[in-house]
């Protein structure tokens, strides 16, 4: 077997990690001629393939062209040493310097969004998450959820000289996402809690005339150009007292890191809302209540422990033990499932805890990637019961919370998913 078929598949991998930057490739010399456009084509299709015989582009690249298929082919490429007609080696090796370099080569060829996902890709192809324990690379990466994750399970084997560094990664991200996040959160949570408030017998100044009106245009009188309401609809009167209790209890297990990140946002930002009680507690095989840390979200990532285990009926237990009004309280799930404890008891006490009046949201994860793998069985299960399990993005966990808060049924998204049925 040639070796040019022998890298056919290595090739093949090749272009399914690099097309993702393909769009990133800036348009270079193509005019207005259709030997022009093919040229880009060929050029585009080069990049992507990595050349070699295999690619059967016969197309040669220079200057900067030559230098970002450097930049993709160091990531990439074969790892078995020089490319043919290219002179480059895949892998990145355990230089720091050499990563320090590539790190600033992609940032110089490629979008910021097109850097985060070759970073990532680098730490699980290259496995370079040991040198994110020296400052100096943590400095020149680009920050982003999945990089906090990563800098979080390796929290525990982090040098002291790196932490404080670290820390700093973690928490611009934070601000990001919270400057993001954050008002649009209480905004909706804050009319969800007005809505939830609402009385059918107001005072006059209670009176909510709008949903008054919209409740009895029935009874609109023409003669009269009026409408005579039976039923007036108004809100509470403003409370600074606690009118709700939320309750986060968030799976750590490795495969929920991006979850635990944005979880944590959202706890603080809720926690930063007087008119709920918010509790956040994190799991695997133990249980650990971090809401006195709800004021930083740094503290709380930090005092997570990204791994190991799963006790979810355990979780539920201590969360069941911790609420004291249950008709006013939403308790979060955020897991994939995958229980090692007693599943008939975790599912009893999802039962016990629906029956006694609290809102229960099971989320299969908090992210932007859509579900992880998840125990498609237990997902079944708690849907049937009534608390569908589903993936939710963090633009969508507003609306979700802001349904659970007011009683009426969640903004499921329609994936055609067992574990996602009804509301």
């Amino acid at each position: 077997m040639s070796t040019a078929s022998t890298d056919h598949a290595d090739q093949a991998q090749q272009a399914d990690h690099a097309d993702r930057h393909r769009q990133a490739v800036p348009f270079e010399g193509a005019g207005s001629g259709t030997s022009d456009a093919d040229g880009e084509r060929l050029r585009r299709w080069r990049l992507v393939l990595g050349g070699e015989e295999a690619d059967g582009t016969g197309c040669a690249l220079t200057g900067q062209d030559a230098a970002m298929d450097g930049a993709l082919g160091a990531l990439y490429g074969n790892s078995g040493g020089a490319r043919a007609g290219q002179g480059r080696s895949a892998g990145l090796g355990a230089s720091a310097p050499a990563v320090a370099r590539w790190l600033g080569d992609i940032r110089t060829y490629f979008p910021s969004s097109v850097v985060q996902v070759m970073q990532r890709d680098a730490i699980d192809r290259l496995g370079l998450s040991t040198l994110l324990l020296e400052p100096e690379m943590l400095e020149a990466v680009e920050a982003d959820v999945h990089l906090v994750g990563t800098l979080l399970s390796l929290n525990k084997a982090m040098p002291e000289t790196t932490k404080e560094t670290a820390r700093a990664v973690v928490r611009k991200v934070v601000e990001d996402l919270e400057k993001r996040l954050a008002t649009r959160t209480r905004a909706t949570l804050s009319g969800a809690l007005d809505r939830s408030a609402r009385i059918n017998r107001p005072r006059h100044h209670d009176i909510d005339w709008n949903r008054t009106i919209s409740a009895n245009l029935k009874h609109y009188l023409p003669e009269y150009r009026t409408i005579v309401p039976e039923r007036l609809i108004g809100y509470g009167r403003a409370s600074q007292s606690v009118r709700k209790e939320v309750v986060l209890c968030i799976d750590q297990s490795g495969s929920m890191a991006a979850s635990v990140v944005y979880a944590s946002v959202f706890g603080a930002v809720l926690a930063s809302m007087r008119s709920i009680d918010t509790r956040l507690v994190v799991f695997d095989t133990a249980v650990v209540d971090l809401t006195d840390q709800l004021d930083d979200p740094v503290d709380v990532l930090f005092g997570t422990q990204l791994g190991g285990g799963t006790d979810i009926n355990r979780a539920l237990a201590y969360c069941q033990s911790q609420i004291t009004r249950p008709a006013d309280t939403v308790v979060v799930l955020i897991s994939d499932l995958y229980e090692g404890g007693i599943r008939d008891e975790m599912l009893k006490r999802v039962v016990a805890m629906k029956a006694s009046g609290v809102q229960f949201v099971t989320l299969l994860a908090l992210s932007d990637e859509g579900a992880p793998a998840y125990d498609r069985e237990h997902a079944a299960a708690l849907a049937a019961l009534g608390a569908p399990a589903f993936a939710c993005t963090p633009d969508l966990f507003p609306e979700v919370m802001a349904a659970a808060i007011e009683k009426r049924p969640l903004p499921v998204p329609d994936t055609g998913s067992p574990g996602r049925q009804g509301g």
